[in-house]
């Protein structure tokens, strides 16, 4: 028999330093681990061009696919399968280059929440309301494996190496080694929970940071918790927002976790120090965003995709989107391609202008 997993309660400490923290900044730059540098320094150049240049974003192609709101997008790394997820409770397969939707998968009645691409590029995750994970192999065309891991929805998920990391309003973050997830074999032996994480509301939104090395998780209830993967130890517990929170992120250099939440505040939280260090109340109510550390790109109650440069505290360019709330958003690893999401059913492809 197995030993029982960790079962982790956040203790609030301010003070608290992780190994991983105290290291320097370039074991937490993103591939640094395992990637050529020269490889890794153009590509670094390439996204801070990118970024630079991300006011000039624009609309490719529009394609109403699903019957309800959009809440996922993920895409094979050479971008040209994109899948999405439904409150319609459909996983959809679009071509990119033949601009059509191309698969339609359903594996319960009810609504996925959130969708990603494992590395291998042959296997599509989806998160659903009927607590369970399910694993659709792009190759066989079918559901290979079905995780059922919690006692309410599953929300948000991250993978990192051969761990997945679910969010669930059940308030907790398990973490499960997956075994060779390609093959069919095993089933019951196929994923392994290795923690834990106790959290005293729902958990909304999850995200890690380039080295996995750290996680940070949103609750119903605005708390923010920044916890190190290798212990599983909570390092920040941080009252944030006043309601729930959407969608957080780290910056790429994973000194700083932006969060956004029901309340319409943008906040930036220090890792170091689990500080409020910016706290920015937009317009209106923020729902998803990509970032790079200084400038965020976001989508929200409106429909249109707000630039804001948070070092002046300004939004630089407002470019229409949705007709409707911006739901779920995904952006290319090189920064220069994103696909919206929005409550119109829609996803909307958008270029950089070169």
């Amino acid at each position: 028999t197995s030993p029982h997993p960790q079962r982790i309660i956040p203790r609030f400490q301010n003070n608290a330093r992780s190994s991983s923290l105290s290291s320097p900044t370039s074991e937490l730059a993103p591939g640094s681990l395992c990637e050529d540098s020269s490889f890794e320094d153009l590509t670094e150049e390439s996204r801070k061009m990118a970024w630079a240049n991300m006011e000039s974003l624009e609309r490719i192609s529009s394609h109403k696919i699903h019957k309800e709101s959009v809440t996922g997008i993920a895409a094979t790394r050479d971008g040209a399968s994109i899948f999405s997820t439904s409150q319609d409770s459909t996983l959809k397969m679009f071509s990119k280059e033949l601009k059509e939707f191309q698969r339609s998968m359903s594996f319960s009645n009810m609504p996925l929440s959130s969708c990603l691409m494992l590395p291998e590029g042959k296997t599509a995750v989806c998160s659903s309301w009927d607590n369970n994970v399910y694993f659709y192999s792009i190759p066989y065309g079918r559901r290979q494996h079905t995780l059922m891991g919690h006692d309410d929805a599953v929300t948000k998920m991250c993978w990192f190496e051969d761990r997945l990391f679910t969010a669930s309003w059940d308030s907790t973050v398990k973490i499960w080694k997956c075994a060779s997830i390609s093959s069919s074999s095993h089933r019951r032996s196929q994923f392994e929970l290795l923690a834990e994480l106790e959290h005293d509301a729902g958990v909304n939104a999850v995200s890690m940071n380039p080295a996995g090395t750290l996680l940070v998780s949103g609750c119903k209830d605005g708390t923010v918790t920044i916890w190190d993967t290798s212990s599983y130890r909570s390092l920040q517990q941080v009252f944030c927002h006043t309601g729930t929170i959407h969608h957080l992120a780290f910056s790429p250099d994973s000194r700083h976790v932006l969060s956004v939440g029901a309340d319409s505040f943008m906040k930036v939280t220090d890792v170091q120090t689990g500080m409020v260090i910016s706290s920015v109340k937009a317009e209106e109510e923020q729902r998803c965003f990509c970032w790079d550390g200084n400038t965020v790109l976001c989508g929200g109650q409106s429909g249109d995709l707000l630039l804001w440069d948070l070092l002046s505290n300004t939004v630089t360019k407002r470019i229409p989107a949705h007709s409707g709330v911006v739901t779920a958003m995904w952006m290319n690893d090189l920064c220069n391609t994103v696909i919206t999401g929005g409550d119109d059913r829609q996803i909307i492809f958008w270029r950089l202008q070169s």
